[in-house]
Formats: C-alpha cells, structure tokens, sequence
C-alpha cells in the first residue's frame, strides 16, 4: 500500500422522514407488510400524475443551509430511465443538472488527527425503488413496491476521501448531521441511510484519477470500512499483476467479506435522462429560505465548541457526547438540572453509557430520566450520599424507578456529616489500630486509605468520606504533635 494511494468518494441516500411519499400521499413507515403502502401512482397505473411533497423540499432546503452549499432559486426533475422489477415506471424520479444543492461542506478528521474539509459536489431529491426479496421464494424473487416513491436527499462528496478510515468519519458525520437536522432517523438496519462508495488507486503522489469502481448499497459503518479495504487491495493487486481495473458496479459479500461484480458501470448518457413532463420546476423562494433556516438547531461542530469553551469539557468529552444527538440531548438536560456539567458528562459517558449499551436501550428511552440523574450528581456534590451509593441509587432507578430523596430516606442512605459523629468515630479507628497509625506518621500516607476505610465500615458506608479524611488526617497530626 505504500506504493500506491486510493481516493474514494461517497454517493449517500438519506430517506427523508416524511409522513407520505415524494410524489404520493402514500405512508413511508418502516415494517409494513409487502406492497400494503404503494399507491395508483407508486405502482405507475395509467393516468396517474405525481404530485411533489413540498416537506421533501423544505428538508432538502434545511440540509443546504446547514452544510454551508448554494440552495438552488430553480431546479427541476428528470427521468432516469432504466429497467429492473422493482421500478414499476421503467424510470426513476431524480434530477440531474438542476439539483436542488449544489456544494457545501462536510468537516472530519484525518487519519493523523487533522482537521479535514470534504467539499460535497451536491445533494439532489430523487424517489427510492422498490425492493426485491430473493430469500423467501425458492428460486423465483418477490417485489415489494412499499420503498417506492419514499423520499430521498442523495448527497454526493467530491473524491477527496483517502482511506476507508476517512471515509468511515465522513458517513458518521452526515449520519450525525441529518439526525441532528430531523430529517432522517438514521436507522441504518432499516435502509434509513445507504452508502454508494466509488473507489480508485493510483501511485502514492500522482494527481490522475484511477478507473474506479463504485460498490452499492452499503448499509453499516463497518460493511462500508471493509468493502472499500478489501477493493483497494483488490485494485493494487490487479495493478500490480500488470492488469488494469475495468470499471464496474460492485456488490460487497458480508459474509465472504468480498467484493463482486454486479454489472458494468453505467454511464449519464445510458440512463437516457430528460425532464420528467408531468412535474414542473421547483422554485425557491425567500420565504421557503428564511423558513427552513428558522428551523436549523445547534449543530454538532457549534455544540462541541459550546461544550467546550463555556462548559469547561474536553475535547473528548465534546467529540463523545455530540455524536449522537439523543446523547447531546440527554446530557444538556441533565447539566441544566445539576448545573455541573462535568459530573454530568462523567455519569453519561460512564455508568449510563454502559447501561445503555448493556440493554441495548434508545437514548430517548434510558429508564433514568435526565432530571433524575441531575439530582442524583446534586445529592454527591451537597454530601448527601456518596460516589458509591450513588451507582447503587442509579441501578435502582434504571430497573424498578422511583424518586432520588425518596429513595435515599426510604432506604436510610443518607451520608453523615455531622463533624461530632464522625470525630467520633475517627477516634475509635485511631484507638483501634496503633500499628497503621504509626505507619501513617512515619511517612506511609498509602495506609491512610486503609484507616478511612476502617472509618467507613464502622460508619456503615454512611459517613461522608471526604470528611472522614480531612477530620482523620487532622486527628492523627494534633495526635503526633
């Protein structure tokens, strides 16, 4: 590989969340049984004329504005003709030389941690197809028209992705953007959002473009980091054997982790394009404009710097929290409410992080609500109760619910402050144990730890143990004095 370097350049489909279809009043909710969502004009009957979903538009609009490209004041629609069971038409809905986008950019990291732009060539609406299902019929393949006319924002990168890894950061980002935007669920077992990747090499330094390939239908982060690292290698391998790489539409094999020709590689010119008549230009007005912008949220890169220059994270701790959006929102409840947004951070990115992923439950549906955990961190920063009680607390909460001060009076959690009781306390450990209290004064600090330990379990876990050391820690100096 170090002969040779491969660019690569992503076509990603992000069906827009939509009530109805682009050009159908037709419902585009995910599991419906087969063909039970594909209207007169989804299953292209005679005499049936698409009308345009003008929320399609706006969504198209909104991710313009947000990736900083030139929102078209006209564009059209065209025919894209071609022929497979599951386009009943025998063409596709989309457009071509009047986009709705044109540029904009995307911002990632490289390989080595730099700040990196991707230019987008542009982002266009265009309908899905339908979906064939090879797996259920024994040698014979079913069509399922329910996909058929659902909306999608196609959003074209420049090719100026180096590595799969690079790639991999720049799918996640747009995943990232869209969800943030509303626009798209995300949900990428469901076909939410899927990849088209277009991959070349060439020699490390050269600034020709390779023949390239493009592999379809990538439906994960990771089918999309092995497929593009398997076809480079595949690519250098032929070029190296004196061959050269005919270009080709792929399909990647999970299970062989392989990838496989499909069909030769079309052309613009072999999609026989040309404006659809039935549906007029599309005009942008001021006011669509100044509506959608309305609508924009605090983005990711603008929410990171928020989280670090006025709330005092770092810059892991923003790159973390902003990746998903119903994360970023759970953790901005839960700081307003505790007001620290640190040990709000800390909480989410740990114990809550891990419940998450060990229930495989939503954000949207962690069992401890945001205010629940703020007034958890408020209960360990006021003395109330400590680190430690607190995971047993959020355990409690996460399985059978309830209230944080209820719970800790119920269940007599609450820590003890009191400087009497615990000075007491502290005196019957120094009294109890001269050995490690010899130790301590003669320079082995380490076996303090093991006297406030002594304290806490004569405390029944319930005296705070900050003061345990500093009233410990007093004792044992007035003591040696």
């Amino acid at each position: 590989m170090s002969q040779w370097e491969s660019v690569i350049g992503l076509e990603v489909h992000v069906q827009l969340q939509t009530r109805s279809k682009i050009f159908s009043g037709a419902p585009t909710a995910f599991g419906a049984p087969p063909n039970t969502q594909a209207c007169a004009v989804d299953l292209a009957l005679p005499g049936v004329l698409p009308v345009l979903n003008a929320e399609a538009v706006r969504m198209a609009i909104v991710f313009g504005l947000a990736v900083e490209g030139e929102i078209a004041e006209r564009c059209r629609f065209d025919r894209k003709s071609y022929f497979y069971p599951d386009l009943p038409k025998g063409y596709q809905i989309s457009q071509l030389d009047e986009p709705i986008v044109r540029g904009g950019h995307l911002d990632i990291e490289t390989d080595d941690g730099a700040a990196k732009r991707v230019r987008l060539t542009r982002a266009h609406l265009e309908e899905d197809a339908g979906k064939s299902l090879h797996e259920d019929y024994q040698g014979k393949t079913g069509i399922d028209l329910n996909r058929a006319g659902t909306p999608l924002l196609e959003v074209v990168s420049e090719p100026e992705l180096a590595s799969p890894e690079e790639a991999g950061r720049y799918f996640r980002a747009l995943h990232t953007l869209v969800r943030t935007l509303g626009i798209c669920d995300g949900n990428l077992n469901e076909g939410s959002m899927r990849c088209d990747a277009n991959v070349s090499v060439r020699p490390r330094g050269s600034t020709d473009l390779g023949e390239r390939t493009e592999i379809k239908n990538l439906n994960s982060f990771r089918f999309l980091d092995k497929a593009l690292a398997f076809e480079i290698q595949r690519q250098i391998d032929v070029l190296e054997s004196g061959g050269s790489v005919e270009r080709q539409t792929l399909l990647y094999d999970a299970e062989r982790d392989e990838t496989r020709p499909m069909r030769g590689k079309e052309l613009s010119d072999d999609y026989r394009y040309f404006p659809d008549p039935d549906l007029l230009p599309v005009v942008v007005t001021q006011s669509m404009l100044a509506q959608a912008r309305a609508t924009i949220p605090e983005l990711p890169a603008a929410k990171r710097r928020r989280y670090v220059d006025e709330l005092g994270l770092t810059d892991y701790d923003a790159r973390w929290l902003t990746v998903d959006p119903d994360t970023a929102a759970y953790f901005d409840a839960a700081a307003t409410a505790c007001g620290r947004p640190k040990a709000a951070a800390n909480w989410i990115m740990g114990d809550v992080a891990a419940a998450v992923r060990r229930e495989d439950a939503a954000w949207t549906e962690v069992p401890v609500s945001a205010s629940q955990l703020g007034k958890l961190i408020e209960r360990i920063e006021d003395g109330s109760i400590s680190g430690k009680i607190a995971k047993s607390l959020f355990k409690t909460l996460w399985d059978d619910g309830g209230e944080v001060d209820e719970l800790i009076d119920s269940q007599g959690l609450r820590q003890v402050s009191d400087s009497d009781e615990i000075a007491a306390i502290v005196r019957e450990v120094i009294d109890a144990n001269p050995a490690q209290v010899e130790q301590v004064r003669s320079g082995k600090i380490r076996v303090l730890g093991f006297l406030v330990g002594q304290a806490m379990k004569a405390s029944g876990g319930k005296a705070n143990p900050k003061r345990v050391s500093e009233l410990l820690q007093a004792a044992l100096s007035t003591d040696g004095s």
